[in-house]
Parts: structure tokens; sequence; C-alpha cells
């Protein structure tokens, strides 16, 4: 089976990547040559025609004022171009004459501007006979001593024949030096057309390269979260509605205060959110500890209970652990999104990290817990109590969602100015549909939610807010066989 040849994908404009500015020169440019060139070859042109009407109005005017020598005779008002006058041109300049009667030509000679006379050869002559001149001048080529020469010719009775020309190379050095001025001040202007087009379009593109200033300002400000005020604004002289940069600098101030607005609103529910939740967790947990305290208290009675009540006394203890849980973790998120600083001091990342894989060795035996530490401990500035919460999360994590007999490694080193703190497992790995939001609240590995494992969804959560907070990096790489959680804590030197 023969492939279908692809279609060719469309081609790049040559003026792609070009700035506006330098689109805008371009086009001028390529409009001011074109001007140039149409008027400037007019002009030629035009005065072109013009010198070949004058020069052939005087060609028909000196054939008309020479006399027929063939009969030695002279019109009234006729001027003679005789052999005497073979020191100097004639009446009219330079020029070309040939008289004959019949087959024998009398007179044949070209009187050049310095001052020479010159007898046509033989081939020059059949050249010119072979023309077939009238009285309306037409163009000869004579070979390069002579030139180019316009020729018309007069035949009066009994064969007699007048042939005169004027040469062309006045006309041609004419022609050939205005060519020369038009392109040297073509070229002239083309600079100066340049230089000041550029200058004026960026003159007038500053009030659009403002705009796209303000923009540029704006997509760099963090938006994501917090309290968050847009205060950049297009300036008022560049939101004139008259002019195509005034609306679109409007434009934007008008997306812009649309923006500032929303993200208020944004902001005054989160807060609102946050502090309910923060409420709630703090009014939450004495009742909380009142449950489990008259749960502990009934299943100490003395009294004969029966075993079902026993049962459900276990039950509402062990529930209300698991929500006391939930509700602590709330309220730290809460206090962290409100922004309250965390203790500041040394932290031995070293011993933080021992300690709490040798407590997953005990409540996870199953799995298989290793280290990898440098010889010198690794230090970071911190809250001691939160950076051991995030350790055991991570460890917590790998030991609930990956199956028994998976290895963990919980590595650490110095890198720079931060701790790097990297816990490793190679388990089935996280599901990419699930990896982009791995951090968000209440995301559970398992689409059913189940809670059977007690998992609330909030410890990686914990774990990247702490860490933030800390001014700190947490980020996750997986793929089956190998999923590795990397945190950078700044150390402080």
């Amino acid at each position: 089976m023969t492939e279908s040849p692809q279609e060719p994908g469309p081609r790049a404009s040559i003026t792609a990547g070009w700035s506006l500015r330098r689109k805008l020169v371009a086009s001028i440019l390529a409009l001011f040559v074109a001007l140039t060139m149409a008027t400037g070859a007019a002009t030629v042109l035009t005065l072109s025609r013009s010198l070949n009407d004058e020069l052939d109005r005087r060609v028909v005017q000196t054939l008309a004022m020479l006399p027929d020598r063939s009969r030695d005779t002279r019109r009234p008002g006729s001027v003679d171009w005789g052999e005497d006058d073979a020191g100097r041109p004639g009446p009219f300049g330079d020029g070309l004459l040939v008289q004959a009667a019949g087959p024998i030509v009398t007179r044949n000679f070209v009187t050049t501007l310095d001052r020479r006379q010159v007898t046509l050869t033989g081939d020059q002559l059949a050249h010119i006979m072979a023309a077939g001149l009238s009285e309306r001048p037409i163009s000869l080529d004579l070979g390069d001593q002579i030139g180019h020469y316009r020729v018309a010719a007069r035949t009066a009775e009994f064969g007699r024949l007048t042939i005169s020309g004027l040469p062309e190379h006045q006309t041609e050095q004419t022609v050939a030096r205005l060519s020369l001025l038009s392109t040297i001040f073509g070229l002239l202007g083309l600079a100066l057309m340049g230089i000041s087009s550029w200058w004026l379009v960026g003159a007038n593109l500053r009030p659009l390269r403002r705009v796209a200033d303000t923009a540029t300002r704006v997509s760099h400000l963090p938006l994501s979260q917090g309290d968050v005020t847009v205060a950049e604004r297009v300036p008022i002289s560049n939101t004139d509605s008259r002019t195509e940069v005034g609306q679109v600098g409007a434009a934007l101030n008008q997306l812009l205060d649309h923006v500032d607005a929303s993200l208020q609103a944004r902001h005054r529910s989160e807060t609102q959110l946050r502090q309910f939740v923060a409420d709630a967790s703090h009014e939450l947990r004495t009742p909380l500890a009142s449950i489990r305290g008259y749960a502990e208290l009934s299943r100490r009675e003395q009294a004969p209970v029966p075993p079902s009540i026993t049962h459900a006394l276990g039950r509402i203890d062990a529930e209300s652990l698991r929500m006391t849980a939930l509700v602590e973790d709330l309220l730290l998120l809460a206090r962290l999104d409100a922004g309250r600083p965390l203790a500041s001091q040394p932290v031995d990342l070293t011993m933080l990290t021992i300690d709490a894989v040798a407590d997953m060795r005990v409540t996870g035996p199953e799995h298989r817990w290793r280290l990898d530490l440098p010889e010198e401990a690794v230090e970071a500035v911190g809250d001691t109590q939160r950076l051991t919460q995030v350790v055991v999360n991570l460890l917590h994590n790998a030991r609930v969602h990956t199956p028994p007999g998976t290895t963990v490694t919980a590595r650490l080193r110095a890198q720079g100015p931060h701790a790097v703190l990297e816990v490793e497992d190679d388990g089935p790995g996280i599901d990419p549909e699930l990896l982009p939001r791995v951090f968000s609240r209440f995301t559970r590995g398992d689409e059913a939610r189940n809670r059977a494992q007690g998992s609330t969804g909030l410890g990686l959560s914990i774990v990247d807010a702490v860490v933030a907070a800390h001014g700190g990096t947490v980020r996750v790489a997986s793929r089956p066989g190998q999923t590795v959680f990397t945190l950078r804590l700044p150390t402080g030197h």
C-alpha cells in the first residue's frame, strides 16, 4: 500500500516575527521606492520623447533649408552646408549630409562636434540607402565612431535625393544624466525616508508600547492567591477613544478594573471561608474532646456492659480520634492560609529523618525502609514540629498508597543554600490524571474516596502549605516503578 503524499504546510511569511514598527517602515519604504521608480521612469520617458520630437523638428527644418547642390541652385532662404565649411560645424551644429543625383552621390560627409568632417563609408551609405528614408525622421546606427542619428530624406525632380541627419548623442547624454541624477537622489531620498519614518513610526507607536508594558507588568503579578490588588493602569493620556491606541488602552483598563473587582471578591470569599473553617475547627475541638472523654469513661465502667454497647463505644472513640485529626489539619491549613508565622530556628533534618523512618519501620513493617544520608548533618531553618509533620506525611503517604514489599527510600543532601529531601518508592506510581492535583486539598488516590485507610486527602496539601510557609518548594515525579517527592528547604546560610 502506497502512502499518499503529505500536503505541504503553510509557508511562513517573510515578515513573520517582524515588529509592527519594522513592518510599517518596510511598507512605507516599499511604497516610496515604487512611487520614486514610477515617477523617475515617467520623467525620463517624457523628457526623452520631448527631446526626440525637438530633434526631429530640427532634422526636418534642416532638410527643408538645404539647397539642392546637385543642380547648383539655391532656394530663397536656404543655407549652404558646403565643402567650404569642413573646418566648422554647420548652422545647426554637427550633422550628416548626403546628396545624390540618381545613382551618383555628389555630397557625402558628417560634421562632428570636434570640428572634423568624416566621409561616410560604402557600408554606411548602403545602410542609409536601404533604410527606406522619408521626410519623417527615423533612427539609424552608423557605427561606434559616428553613433546614432535621426535621419530624413527629400526627393526632388529627376531622382535628386537629399538626406540630412542630426546626432542623438546629446539627447542620449541628457537622458542618461537625468537617469543618473534620478537614481542618486532616489537613493538619498530612500535613506532619508528610512531614517525619518523609523523615528516617526517609533514616536507614534510609543503609546502602544506603554499599553503593552502595562499588560506585561500585570502578567507578572502573583494573582493566584492572597489579597491581590491590580493597581497597574494604562495612563489616561493613552485612553482617548478617538484613536486606535486609545481604544486598546481604554479596553485594557476596563479589563483590569473587572479583574481587580473579581480578585477582591474572590479574596473576600476565601477570607470568609478560611475564617469559617478556622472557627469551626476551633469550636469542634472542645466537643470532640468531650466525646472522647465520655467514651473512654463509659468503657471503664465496672458494671456489666453488653458487647454491642462496648463495640459502639470503641467505634465512637476511634471516629472521634479521626475527626480530631481532621479538625487539627483543617485548623493548621487555615492558620497557614492566614499567613501566621511559624517558628524559625535551626532544625537538624538528619535526626528528624532518622526518627521518622524509625517510626515507620514500627508502624509499617510490611515495607522496606531505607536511609540515604550524607556524612555531615544537614540543617534547615524552620519549625521543628511542622517539618516533622511534613516528613511523616510523606512517609505515611508512601506506606498507605503502595503495596506490601515496596521499598521506600528517604534521601537527604545539602545543595548550595538549600537542603534537599527526597522520598522515593518503587511502587506502582501515581495516576497521571491525578498527578497535576496531587497537592490539592481532599485529593485521594482512590476515585471511590474510600476511607478504610483513614485518608482525609489533606496530608500532601499540608506538606505543600508548610513547605511554602518555610520559603521552600515541593515537587513530585512519578511513573510506574518510581515515585519521587522532592523537598527543597532554605538552610539560612
